[in-house]
């Protein structure tokens, strides 16, 4: 078992594109469907696995681009450690004064920490500076335990 780290940052807005957050359904429209439908259900089949928006399901980044993996690592210390500097690194910027303190930093790394290794993923998602918003996720991968059919992207 090994963990894989995301990061995304970007525009509130384009993160409610919950479309491009899910899988496409595994049939399309039916024949005779509005042609906005349609156009949507490829659009989002086609750019579903290479968007860099965080997956709705914690799990679906291990299908999306290796290029998006921020760092591996064999230990769940480790892979929490990373989320904590990326947690000292934005603070500053959150939305909310009571997630920049050090104490709820430092809360959110220890439950990090148990959950990885448990085997179970780590999403944290904040506002910041409006209308951004920042997702961190650590994917627990070989096999993940939401999705154990999930490739590992790395290996």
């Amino acid at each position: 078992m090994h963990h894989h780290g995301y990061l995304w940052t970007g525009p509130k807005e384009r993160f409610d594109d919950e479309a491009l957050r899910r899988p496409p359904h595994p049939e399309p429209p039916p024949a005779g469907s509005r042609p906005e439908l349609i156009q949507r259900y490829r659009e989002v089949a086609a750019e579903f696995r290479t968007t860099d928006l965080p997956p709705l399901e914690t799990a679906y980044w291990l299908i999306k681009p290796r290029a998006l993996v921020r760092g591996t690592w064999d230990q769940a210390k480790e892979a929490a450690a990373w989320v904590g500097e990326q947690l000292a690194e934005y603070a500053a910027r959150f939305a909310s004064e009571r997630d920049r303190t050090i104490t709820r930093l430092a809360q959110l790394v220890d439950s990090a920490v148990e959950r990885l290794d448990a085997g179970a993923d780590v999403t944290l998602g904040f506002y910041l500076e409006r209308p951004s918003y920042l997702s961190l996720a650590v994917v627990t991968c070989s096999p993940n335990h939401s999705k154990p059919e999930l490739p590992c992207p790395v290996r």
